[in-house]
């Protein structure tokens, strides 16, 4: 069940919403942890009852198994450090095994021309983001930062809470604690989580879905029957796919977070703006650029430390990055590709580029679908082709392309690339905070949520990119 479904719309969401809005503030946690796991479950309706219920049974004994952890860790001090080793390695374990089994057995065969059967093994959702927040807290717990939560109700309401549940933000357990226990309810936060919500949708369904098409059509075509300006086309088209795609998601899930009373932490900041890719991802993802600088590149040392060593630092940080994003080599490589940037703007060119902006922009133009096209495209064969595409060094062939494609697409997508762009600025935020509170808005945002209803009624609609993740 995703956000973007009728179903979701107008069968989960009024249903929770009544019975968490008419139950007791004593038992709103017990609503939001049973109808999370309900939401979840129907993840997997495809999959079969059997797997329905060993998924849904593993993520309620995840929750329950670091609720115990934390509390050994909080009451136990002596042992402290033993349990939390023990809550990280049986995190992680699992999403190792469920992420990166298959990608393991598949390099060791090619590797050793051994014959190891490869099994598909179907990622249980979600599970890199409560991975890291289930972690985040035992940490936190060990080292004082947070006491441990005395109720499983609301640990489990924190880890499994359906706004974020399945892709991000990723909320560390210190943001929403007092949230948890005790917080306000209103009219107005309704109101405007409401407002929110619908923003999200129309980013994901009005503007994502729709240039995701364009990219969905290339790969059909074939990347060897397109243009240069047709591919370059495509990859600016996924990058604001991918962009309002996500932010998308993220703004419904901090709408719905409003509703019931908490403050998500918001996970975009207009990246597109940037000038180098450092402020780039200061910008994108927030909430999982806090994590690795918090629990990974902070333990090693951070900035506080030897040139050599805060390369080393970048460096695994970025690993991880791209490890976390896919089991595939080209996460890797886009990781890889990633730290070499931003060791090349912190040492080299970066204070050039905060200096001069348009410089900046200009190579940030290049920069962000280049690195994005190491993200979309798994096969190197075909990365290599697309690439060879861009820059107009691809060898002849008998394929014979069209050089009006790029008219002819812009005839199509035009209009969302114009959209995507816009929206990409603060602009519109600059004018939503002028007329947010007018009836003119309320029409506006009404047009925007039955534009995208009647999109999802055509099925016009695709699952969120970063479930995958």
């Amino acid at each position: 069940m995703v956000f973007s479904s009728l179903e979701f719309i107008f069968l989960f969401l009024p249903a929770f919403m009544l019975v968490y809005g008419t139950a007791s503030k004593k038992y709103k946690n017990s609503v939001i942890f049973l109808g999370s796991i309900f939401f979840y479950s129907m993840g997997f309706r495809g999959e079969g009852i059997e797997n329905i219920l060993i998924k849904t049974s593993l993520f309620i004994l995840t929750v329950l198994f670091n609720f115990i952890i934390g509390e050994f860790i909080q009451h136990f001090r002596k042992a402290a450090k033993f349990w939390l080793i023990v809550g990280i390695i049986y995190n992680f374990s699992l999403l190792i095994f469920f992420k990166y089994t298959g990608f393991f057995l598949e390099n060791i065969n090619g590797l050793f021309n051994s014959n190891l059967p490869v099994k598909e093994i179907i990622l249980p959702i979600g599970i890199s983001f409560y991975t890291f927040q289930n972690v985040s807290y035992i940490i936190d717990v060990y080292r004082k930062d947070v006491e441990s939560e005395k109720s499983l109700i609301n640990y489990g309401a924190y880890i499994s809470m359906f706004p974020q549940l399945i892709a991000g933000p990723i909320v560390t357990y210190s943001t929403i604690a007092k949230e948890l226990k005790n917080r306000t309810h209103s009219i107005k936060k309704v109101e405007n989580g409401l407002k929110t919500f619908t923003i999200g949708l129309g980013y994901k369904v009005l503007i994502a879905n729709q240039l995701g098409g364009m990219w969905s059509d290339l790969s059909m075509i074939g990347y060897e029957s397109i243009s240069s300006g047709l591919a370059w086309m495509g990859i600016i088209a996924y990058s604001f796919q991918l962009y309002f795609d996500f932010m998308g998601y993220s703004f419904m899930a901090i709408g719905l977070g409003e509703i019931m009373g908490f403050n998500i932490p918001k996970n975009f900041d207009y990246p597109y703006l940037s000038v180098t890719m450092t402020e780039f991802w200061r910008r994108w993802h927030i909430t999982l650029g806090s994590w690795f600088r918090e629990y990974i590149y902070i333990p090693l040392g951070g900035s506080k430390c030897s040139k050599g060593k805060i390369v080393r630092n970048f460096f695994v940080v970025w690993l991880f990055t791209g490890i976390w994003h896919g089991a595939s080599w080209n996460f890797i490589l886009w990781g890889l590709v990633l730290f070499a940037l931003i060791m090349l703007e912190r040492f080299v060119i970066g204070k050039f580029l905060n200096q001069f902006k348009i410089v900046g922009h200009l190579y940030m133009f290049l920069a962000i679908p280049l690195t994005w096209l190491l993200f979309a495209i798994t096969d190197f064969s075909d990365l290599g082709l697309y690439f060879s595409k861009l820059f107009g060094i691809a060898a002849e062939s008998d394929v014979i392309i069209n050089s009006n494609d790029c008219a002819k697409y812009w005839g199509i997508y035009g209009k969302f690339f114009i959209a995507g762009t816009i929206l990409s600025t603060k602009i519109p935020e600059m004018i939503y905070k002028k007329i947010k509170n007018t009836p003119f808005c309320a029409v506006l945002l009404l047009a925007v949520f039955w534009a995208s209803v009647y999109c999802m009624y055509k099925g016009m609609n695709d699952p969120f990119l970063y479930f995958r993740f």
